[in-house]
Formats: C-alpha cells, sequence, structure tokens
C-alpha cells in the first residue's frame, strides 16, 4: 500500500504555514525552506532502530557491560530469549550492535563508531 499525498490531504506550504504567525522567526520563508539531507535517511533508519523500550535497554546494558553472551544479555531483559533475539537483529542489521561467534555462543557489544556517528547526526539537526 502506498501513501500518497493528494490534493486533500497535502499539508500547507511552508511560506503558508510561516506566514500565519505560527512560526515567528524574522526570517523569510524561503530562507528557512530546507531540503532533505544525504545523511536524513541514515539517522531515520537509526532511529527507528532506537524505536522500542527493549532495544533501548539493550544498548544500555551492552555499554555498562561491554561484550556480552546472547544467553546472559537475553536474562537481564523482560521479555523472552526468542525476541530478545528480535530485538537484536534490528539492532545489528542498523549497526548499532556487532555480533560474532565464540566457540557456539553469540557475543555481542556495541559497534561504538556507528552509535558516534549517530550522536553526530542528531547534534547536526
Amino acid at each position: 500500500m502506498t501513501n500518497k499525498i493528494t490534493s486533500a490531504t497535502k499539508p500547507e506550504s511552508h511560506a503558508t504555514a510561516l506566514e500565519d504567525g505560527c512560526c515567528t522567526t524574522g526570517l523569510p520563508p524561503a530562507a528557512l525552506a530546507e531540503s532533505l539531507r544525504p545523511a536524513d535517511e541514515e539517522l531515520a533508519m537509526l532511529a527507528k532502530a532506537l524505536g522500542h523500550p527493549v532495544r533501548i535497554l539493550i544498548l544500555r546494558n551492552l555499554l555498562r557491560i561491554g561484550a556480552c553472551y546472547f544467553g546472559k544479555l537475553a536474562d537481564l531483559l523482560p521479555v523472552a530469549p526468542s525476541t530478545a533475539s528480535q530485538h537484536l537483529t534490528i539492532l545489528k542489521d542498523a549497526g548499532l550492535v556487532k555480533g560474532e561467534i565464540e566457540g557456539d555462543r553469540p557475543c555481542y557489544c556495541i559497534d561504538l563508531e556507528k552509535l558516534r556517528r549517530m550522536q553526530h547526526l542528531i547534534g547536526d539537526l
């Protein structure tokens, strides 16, 4: 299903929205209009990966502990191991968490470079 913006659902233009007195900046509307930046898609993907409290908790635990085997990490979470695995997959797909097999067990840690990148992208908002 595609969400198409039609004339009936299209939001007001930047100029109209800024001229209604709600957003008073002292700048002309053209000076405030901005296009999507190349990094916006990356930031949106990272933000989406953080879109569940359990994923935030996973990151917090990994920041506190460092590297952690899946079983021990799953024990720290208020969800079933299968659900923890799904959340870890989302964080791994976003690049925020790295996983390696050590022996027969997966071990996870935060990709600190990716976390710093996300912090930089947020700072550039």
